[in-house]
């Protein structure tokens, strides 16, 4: 049996050894809570030289209201009412949204997330927006740094794209969902980094594009970049400028894009020529040609080109009239004349035609038809 001396003593070691605990525990709060205002205002020395080098360079990021936060275990900047202006486009740009959210975690600082609360206006500095984008959520994240990045995503749910005008609102694009990966390729030389790229749209819709982009598509795509120098933001057509004077390009290796009964994958390789357009070819498997056709209305392509207007009128010194009948059957037998020239072959369990998607100095052709052409990328 303890006596009560003993007891006594063991009272006491009891309580040393929780004083002893609560020291400890206190030191540790108070050393990681030092360390954390010392990450923080790492982080806030680190976004203050971003800003001004950009700022330099003619890239103005700005804060309406910004606070710093996220103790014990994260390192969280938000800003609010954010702005960029890039004076260096031409005309510049200025893009405004409700809110910046970035977070790193404190234990891994490499790797960056940042989230886009919306809507967020494009348009030229002191004038009224030209373009308005909303989404439920938007969502980056990037591993390594801004200036050497390893790895990076973008992610939107539920984007919309509208063009503002006097006349109100013009929809450029919705979709469900649409995400954009890319990082560095092993190997890649620092200097002339290899980028490995990969695209997914959901139910995308552009109906001010064309009549055939309205039914939504589904599409997805990976391909390796060659051709940038540099990530720092830059003016799109700079950006390709530099692209095609490295003889960058884009090697396609797959494509998959389908439209209700429309299906088609393929792969191939494209650069950018002098004239700042596409040049290259795709090996395309289409399923659905003929709806693809109709859609995009590749027979009244062929009826109004010029090398049809030349062979009409050639038919109609010979016989008066002979060349409209020429014009109709040329569009007439479109597709089955494509099916002829192409393979074919089956797509996921249906019919389908393997054909070369060409691109020439910004034209397009599927096969020898003509089907549209390609804007200028600077």
């Amino acid at each position: 049996m303890m006596s009560g001396t003993e007891s006594l003593q063991s009272r006491h070691a009891t309580r040393r050894r929780y004083i002893i605990l609560l020291f400890v525990v206190l030191a540790v709060v108070v050393g990681w809570t030092g360390f954390w205002k010392f990450a923080a205002d790492k982080a806030q020395h680190t976004i203050d030289g971003w800003r001004a080098r950009e700022a330099k360079s003619g890239r103005i990021y700005s804060c309406g209201s910004q606070d710093l936060g996220g103790f014990p275990f994260r390192i969280e900047v938000t800003c609010g009412q954010a702005s960029a202006i890039f004076r260096s486009n031409e005309p510049p740009l200025e893009l405004k949204a409700d809110r910046l959210l970035v977070v790193a975690q404190v234990y891994q600082p490499g790797l960056i997330i940042s989230e886009f609360h919306g809507p967020l206006t494009i348009g030229q500095p002191g004038k009224a927006p030209e373009f308005l984008a909303s989404w439920k959520r938007g969502q980056t994240s990037l591993r390594g740094t801004p200036a050497a990045p390893q790895r990076a995503s973008l992610v939107f749910d539920d984007p919309v794209v509208d063009r503002m005008s006097g006349a109100g609102r013009e929809n450029l694009l919705r979709a469900r969902h649409i995400e954009f990966h890319g990082r560095i390729a092993e190997g890649s030389v620092t200097n002339k980094p290899v980028i490995e790229v990969a695209v997914q749209v959901g139910q995308a819709s552009a109906p001010a594009r064309h009549r055939a982009a309205v039914p939504p598509i589904d599409a997805s795509a990976t391909a390796p970049l060659r051709g940038f120098s540099v990530f720092s933001p830059k003016p799109w057509a700079a950006r390709f400028r530099e692209i095609q004077a490295a003889d960058g390009r884009i090697d396609i290796t797959t494509v998959r894009i389908q439209q209700g009964d429309i299906l088609a994958i393929g792969t191939g390789t494209l650069s950018i020529n002098g004239n700042g357009r596409l040049e290259g070819q795709l090996r395309i498997t289409m399923a659905g040609l003929e709806q693809f056709l109709a859609a995009i209305g590749a027979q009244q392509k062929i009826q109004a080109s010029p090398h049809m207007d030349k062979l009409a009128g050639a038919l109609d010194r010979v016989a008066p009239g002979l060349g409209e009948v020429a014009r109709q059957q040329a569009g007439a037998n479109l597709s089955a004349g494509i099916n002829m020239l192409g393979e074919q072959t089956t797509l996921e369990g249906k019919r389908a035609v393997t054909l070369p998607l060409r691109f020439t100095d910004g034209a397009v052709f599927l096969g020898p038809i003509p089907i549209g052409n390609t804007p200028a990328l600077f």
